[in-house]
């Protein structure tokens, strides 16, 4: 019986990202970083974390999806450095032994990997201001996972899940943060918390928020909400939470300048709703 030292992969596209990955040396600062406190036995939790890296690149659905599509492809193991691959339940026991210390350790290396290679994080401010896009997308999943909470979800009506609050950078669909929330929350009460991570990981002092445009939907738009983005010095791209309140025939108003303010009865200035009558208006004739 010969071996044989050639591999095939349905994957091969991923291989020339497995090499550029390995020549930036992006999960050897993982492991210098992050010390997550299990023994090593065959496989480091660092490489055990690589292997979860991969399998997500390679399209699982979960970790149980390892052993066929990851474990099964060597090609794809070696494109990445590894010459061998952790039983997917290895892999889950190291994800369970994160403590929430690990978890800030991670995050922590993450920001400094995207500061250090991102286009985000280099943007020209002085050249043309940087879009934002903030949004949340559901993540159904059972009852008793972590956080997990009975909301609605879009296509998935009311059941247990979870949100995912992200920001991308729109011009090159970068994830700048990301932000796991329990499934009974939406834009409305994430926004600020999406906003300060997102200060924090490219560094945006009062200038660059006066150069940056948020663009969200109407999840976002409350008035409270807007009043502080516009507080904060962000330019706003939105839709009002109310399209009651708004005016057809109303001229268009810049939310880049100030905040908006308020009659005596709490509606936003010139924008209370027209009552329409329940009969036509009689002819002249």
């Amino acid at each position: 019986m010969s071996t044989t030292s050639k591999h095939f992969s349905p994957r091969a596209s991923l291989a020339a990202l497995g090499l550029r990955l390995r020549r930036l040396g992006l999960f050897e600062a993982i492991a210098a970083h992050v010390h997550v406190p299990q023994k090593t036995v065959r496989h480091t939790p660092a490489e055990k974390l690589y292997d979860a890296f991969i399998a997500i690149l390679a399209g699982t659905d979960g970790l149980s999806e390892i052993n066929t599509k990851l474990r099964a492809d060597p090609a794809l193991q070696r494109s990445f450095g590894r010459s061998t691959c952790a039983e997917y339940s290895l892999v889950q026991d190291t994800l369970d032994a994160f403590t929430e210390q690990n978890v800030e350790e991670l995050r922590r290396v993450v920001t400094s990997l995207f500061r250090e290679h991102s286009s985000a994080a280099r943007h020209d401010y002085s050249a043309s201001p940087q879009v934002l896009d903030l949004d949340m997308t559901g993540l159904p999943c059972g009852p008793k996972a972590e956080i997990s909470r009975k909301g609605y979800f879009s296509k998935e009506g009311i059941r247990h899940g979870r949100q995912l609050g992200r920001v991308v950078c729109g011009a090159t669909e970068e994830v700048v943060s990301d932000l796991l929330f329990p499934g009974n929350v939406q834009l409305n009460s994430t926004l600020r918390s999406l906003v300060a991570a997102t200060e924090e990981v490219l560094r945006l002092d009062r200038w660059r928020r006066s150069r940056t445009v948020l663009r969200m939907d109407s999840g976002g738009g409350s008035l409270d909400d807007v009043n502080w983005c516009l507080a904060r010095g962000y330019q706003l791209h939105c839709k009002d939470i109310s399209t009651q309140r708004a005016e057809k025939s109303g001229p268009q108003r810049s939310l880049s300048g100030s905040t908006i303010p308020r009659t005596p009865s709490g509606r936003p200035d010139g924008s209370s709703p027209r009552r329409r009558p329940t009969t036509p208006a009689p002819s002249d004739a």
